[in-house]
C-alpha cells in the first residue's frame, strides 16, 4: 500500500498541476502494476508462470516481472537435490523370505515446467515410483544377493527409477539401500549357520596344523633314526628343561647313564685335543 501511494503521488507530480486529474490516472495505474508484478525466486528456486491459463515460461533466480490479473504463478519448484526415503515391510523375495528394506532416493528437477505440468504432486510421485520399483527388485532376488550386493542393486534400482520418471523433467541421482531387517527367526537360523561355519572352518585349520606338525615329526625322526647321538642329546636336553627348576635328582637308565659317560668322555678329550693344540 506505501509504494502504490508512492507511485500514485510520483504520478501527480509529473502530471502538474493542470493535468493532474486526467493524466495522473494512467501513470498511477501503470506504476500499480510494476509494483504489484515484481516478483523474486531465490538461487535455487524457479517459477512456472502462466498467463491466461496457458504456459508463458519459466523464471528466476532473481528479480521478473509479471503482470497482474493476467499472469499467475502456478508454482515455484525447487531445484536443490531432493531425498526420499522408502520403506517395504515384509517384502517376499525370490526365495519367499520377508524382509523389511530401508533405502533412500536423492533426485532433483531438472525441468520444472514438464514437473509442474504433467503431475499434480511430482514428489508424491517419485516416492510412489521408488517404493514399487524397490518392491520389484526385491521380489526379483534372492536373500543372499540382497545382503551380499547392495552396490550393484542400488545401481539398478537407479536405473530403473530414472527410466520411469525421465519423461517428468526429473534425474534420480542416487539410490541407497540403508537396511535390511530379518525376521527374528531366520536371523536366529543364520547366526547358527554362521556359528557351525566357523567352527568347521577352526576344525579344517586345526587339522590342517596337526598334519603339518605329523609330517616335521616324521621328518626329526628319521634325522634322529640316522644319527643316534643327536636323539641322546634331545633326551639330554629335555631331561635338564623339565627340571632346571625343580633342583631334583635324576636316576637314568644304565644304558643312558653309559651314553652319557661316553659324551661326557668324549668331550673332556675333544677338550683336552684343543687345549693341548693351543699350547
Amino acid at each position: 500500500m506505501v509504494l502504490c501511494g508512492l507511485a500514485a503521488w510520483a504520478s501527480l507530480a509529473f502530471a502538474g498541476p493542470a493535468r493532474a486529474p486526467w493524466v495522473a490516472v494512467p501513470w498511477g495505474l501503470i506504476a500499480i502494476a510494476a509494483v504489484l508484478g515484481i516478483r523474486m525466486c531465490r538461487t535455487w528456486e524457479r517459477a512456472v508462470v502462466l498467463r491466461l491459463g496457458r504456459i508463458r515460461g519459466v523464471y528466476g533466480p532473481g528479480l521478473f516481472l509479471i503482470v497482474p490479473f493476467v499472469d499467475q504463478i502456478a508454482s515455484i519448484v525447487d531445484g536443490r537435490i531432493r531425498t526420499i526415503p522408502v520403506h517395504t515391510e515384509r517384502t517376499l523375495t525370490r526365495d519367499t523370505t520377508p524382509i523389511d528394506v530401508d533405502a533412500v532416493v536423492f533426485w532433483i528437477v531438472h525441468d520444472p515446467m514438464h514437473a509442474v505440468t504433467q503431475l499434480d504432486d511430482y514428489a508424491d510421485a517419485v516416492e510412489l515410483v521408488a517404493l514399487t520399483t524397490l518392491r520389484e527388485v526385491v521380489g526379483s532376488m534372492n536373500l543372499a544377493s540382497l545382503l551380499e550386493d547392495r552396490r550393484r542393486i542400488d545401481d539398478e534400482l537407479r536405473a530403473l527409477i530414472a527410466e520411469k520418471i525421465a519423461a517428468w523433467g526429473i534425474t534420480v541421482q542416487s539410490v541407497e539401500i540403508r537396511d535390511v531387517t530379518l525376521p527374528a527367526n531366520l536371523q536366529d537360523a543364520m547366526s547358527r549357520q554362521a556359528q557351525a561355519e566357523r567352527e568347521r572352518a577352526a576344525r579344517v585349520t586345526l587339522a590342517a596344523a596337526e598334519r603339518a606338525v605329523a609330517l616335521e615329526l616324521a621328518e626329526a625322526a628319521k634325522t634322529y633314526d640316522a644319527s643316534p647321538t643327536a636323539l641322546q642329546l634331545l633326551q639330554i636336553n629335555r631331561i635338564y628343561e623339565m627340571n632346571k627348576d625343580r633342583g631334583t635328582t635324576i636316576l637314568l637308565p644304565t644304558s643312558m647313564a653309559d651314553s652319557m659317560a661316553n659324551l661326557a668322555a668324549t668331550s673332556v678329550a675333544m677338550q683336552a685335543a684343543a687345549d693341548k693344540s693351543g699350547a
